[in-house]
């Protein structure tokens, strides 16, 4: 079990409003390219009471049950990790959510959203729970989800977000990939996503740089928030004692310019929400400048400002974007010993388009399954049972 240092002094668990219990909650999944869609469901369980406890399955069982996943399980154990309602995260969970499984960590129910999770055989990996009336459900993020992200990355091609047509062979996988809800194809570019001033107070901090603590500026594109940018993120965080990061996120547009081809894949109000859900990060800027000025400096009296070992490319004057935080000497670069970025997952991707095509439909394909069963139950006539005698 990993925990996220939320307990008090000598280990033991912080006691419930008024001294009472904690209320521990239940949430397990996949978690693979771990999204806003992912952390919002976990802060609407970690609101349900006072300790949240996830399980992530193991890389084995996904691929039973589902297919193949994008990210390996020691990635997807650490991008839980990293999200700040998150209390503690339980590796290899079992698939089906049991009864044993929330007395073996003391919780007191389980938390899912509202859609359906399937076993290979059909069956609702919740029945158990939901039967005991152990069993909470939470809204499910509207607009976005690892299959979307997926369709959207295969289609990457050398065109920029323009209105070139798309290349029939990327076409070809859009078609092959899905329809979004109502028969929409959820491949164009245009997410569904629709941002509200709410939805950013729910994931904002809402602190303020403390007298005594340093105030770092980081800067980028931050798409598809994945394990690397957390472990930036993590090296910059414990640069000081009493750090407060801020992260700037630079316009879709700008985005476009320096990545090429259909980045950002996830649009800025997506970007926004998935790095405030970062414990490592205090505050955001959105739609940041690309070169960080003498005035966004000051407005934020910022100490340090730092940048990753990838390439710094030139502002649209050809000026260093740097150059303002280098002459005050309070720039640095970080390593963060972690190599993988939004590239490198577009590629896995398309390596494995196939897979993964097969994996959403045979998704598709138990969910109808289900639903029909359902439906037959609620219109058998009164009296008919599901039993042979």
């Amino acid at each position: 079990m990993i925990r996220n240092g939320h307990e008090t002094a000598g280990g033991a668990e912080r006691p419930g409003p008024g001294g009472r219990r904690p209320v521990r909650v239940w949430c397990d999944g996949c978690y693979d390219m771990v999204h806003y869609g992912h952390s919002n469901q976990l802060r609407q369980a970690r609101a349900m009471g006072d300790h949240l406890i996830v399980g992530v399955h193991t890389d084995e069982e996904i691929s039973k049950h589902k297919g193949p996943p994008v990210f390996t399980q020691e990635e997807r154990y650490r991008m839980v990790q990293a999200i700040k309602w998150v209390d503690e995260v339980v590796p290899a969970a079992p698939y089906v959510t049991t009864l044993e499984t929330l007395d073996k960590y003391g919780c007191d129910f389980c938390v899912h959203g509202n859609d359906i999770t399937l076993t290979v055989d059909g069956r609702d990996t919740y029945e158990e729970v939901k039967q005991a009336g152990r069993y909470r459900e939470c809204k499910r993020t509207q607009g976005v989800s690892t299959t979307d992200l997926v369709g959207r990355m295969l289609l990457v091609t050398k065109a920029h977000h323009s209105s070139q047509e798309m290349p029939s062979e990327y076409r070809e996988y859009a078609d092959s990939f899905g329809k979004g809800p109502g028969g929409r194809n959820p491949w164009t570019g245009v997410s569904q996503f629709l941002q509200t001033s709410q939805k950013i107070i729910q994931f904002a901090s809402g602190k303020e740089p403390q007298p005594g603590e340093t105030v770092v500026y980081v800067a980028g594109a931050f798409d598809l928030f994945h394990i690397g940018h957390v472990d930036f993120l993590e090296k910059v965080h414990g640069l000081a004692e009493r750090p407060y990061v801020i992260a700037g996120l630079h316009f879709d547009q700008e985005v476009n310019r320096y990545k090429g081809k259909n980045y950002p894949i996830m649009n800025l109000h997506e970007r926004t929400l998935s790095v405030l859900a970062c414990r490592y990060v205090s505050e955001v800027v959105i739609g940041a400048p690309y070169s960080v000025t003498a005035e966004l400096l000051d407005h934020f009296k910022v100490d340090l400002v730092c940048h990753g070992k990838t390439e710094i490319v030139a502002d649209r004057d050809g000026s260093d974007p740097y150059e303002e935080p280098k002459r005050r000497g309070i720039f640095c670069q970080i390593s963060s010993g972690n190599d993988l970025t939004t590239d490198l997952i577009v590629q896995r991707i398309i390596k494995n388009r196939l897979e993964y095509e097969a994996r959403n439909q045979k998704k598709e394909a138990k969910e109808l399954a289900f639903l029909e069963a359902m439906r037959q139950q609620e219109v058998r006539p009164e009296g008919e049972s599901d039993c042979d005698f």
